[in-house]
């Protein structure tokens, strides 16, 4: 019986997560949870043979869950599924030891390859990330300013350039508007800028937004 935790915080992909599952793989059994405490307190309990993690979860994105999961569970492997571009988060979540990256709108049959991959053993990777790594690799010397920001810094700059207000971000984030207040300060600080609307540019220039 293979184990997988689907933790997002929308029912609806959960859903859908374990109808394709269920119909594509043997004997799978899985389970959901909704944020990231719920899925760190099944971990705790359990264990899984494959873990699906969003990275928009509320009170606590998934990649700052992510090293927590690894340390209670070193071994099972953490496929990150997101709908946020491979090019904002790809990188990052391989670096910390997550074992594939997927956009939320690979088609089904991806899907299915990456977690039987996953569970496996192996890493899964598209071939548009393994471009990007590849590239990067070449280019570290040229390291795009948005690299210097903390995983939920980044979260917040690709809100704020696909166009939501400091109210919405901090309502989807569970946080006081004070507290997106700081981010966005931040995030002006160390990318030396000085408006949103730059914000913006930079961020639509460099593929952080679809």
């Amino acid at each position: 019986m293979t184990r997988i935790l689907i933790a997002d915080d929308h029912a609806v992909v959960r859903q859908g997560l374990i109808e394709i599952l269920t119909h594509a793989l043997k004997d799978v059994v899985c389970s959901e949870a909704a944020d990231a405490q719920e899925a760190f307190s099944q971990v705790q309990r359990h264990d899984w043979h494959l873990i699906i993690l969003d990275i928009s979860l509320p009170g606590r994105s998934g990649i700052d869950l992510l090293p927590d999961l690894k340390r209670v569970r070193s071994k099972t492997p953490v496929l990150i599924l997101s709908a946020h571009p491979e090019a904002m988060y790809g990188k990052r979540v391989l670096q910390a030891n997550a074992s594939g990256y997927l956009n939320k709108t690979c088609a089904c049959e991806e899907l299915i390859q990456a977690v039987r991959k996953v569970i496996a053993g192996g890493r899964y990777i598209s071939e548009a990330l393994a471009e990007k790594l590849a590239l990067d690799s070449l280019e570290e010397q040229d390291k795009p300013l948005h690299e210097n920001l903390s995983h939920r810094e980044l979260e917040v700059l690709c809100m704020i350039a696909s166009g939501k207000t400091l109210s919405q971000i901090a309502a989807v984030l569970h946080v006081a508007l004070t507290t997106v207040s700081s981010y966005r300060a931040r995030i002006l600080e160390k990318m030396k800028m000085t408006s949103t609307a730059e914000l913006m540019h930079y961020a639509l220039w460099n593929e952080l937004v679809q």
